[in-house]
């Protein structure tokens, strides 16, 4: 497996350390499995969705948890009796975790479960503290220009 060595960046690069780790983290976190399969969508500037396959799992089977900047969505399958035999099992009924960073100010917007798809919108918030803001220079607002012709008339 190639690994890439981010030691020179982090010695260059002040304040990154949290990026540096969650790449550290995905890098040594991926264990290639795949279920459930996943999309992930840019719907706006502002605005993600993100699409997992939960085929068979019911709104009770399912668990979306939102923390500091981590979206974690579980799904344990209760275990119902089949009416009959089961001479073939193709569709999974296994539990599933799966984790994804969310970057700042990013929250969940809703979720929904439509023909086993499990639909998770997420908005990105920037707080107006947090928004550029032009300042002036000199920190003061531009003086207003006074016509000294009017003055003049108006005391004749």
């Amino acid at each position: 497996m190639n690994r890439f060595d981010l030691s020179p960046y982090r010695r260059s690069m002040v304040g990154f350390d949290r990026l540096f780790d969650m790449l550290e983290n995905q890098a040594r976190g991926t264990s290639g499995d795949n279920y459930p399969p996943f999309n992930i969508e840019r719907r706006g500037d502002d605005a993600y969705r993100i699409t997992i396959a939960v085929a068979g799992f019911k709104p009770d089977d399912l668990d979306i948890v939102a923390k500091q900047n981590m979206l974690v969505v579980q799904g344990n399958k209760s275990d119902e009796a089949a009416d009959g035999e089961m001479l073939h099992v193709g569709i999974a009924q296994r539990g599933f975790e799966r984790r994804f960073e969310l970057a700042d100010y990013v929250r969940v917007d809703s979720a929904n479960l439509e023909d086993g798809l499990l639909i998770i919108d997420l908005v990105r918030e920037v707080p107006e503290a947090m928004k550029p803001k032009k300042i002036a220079i000199g920190g003061r607002k531009p003086l207003s220009i006074v016509d000294d012709n009017d003055d003049d008339s108006a005391a004749a």
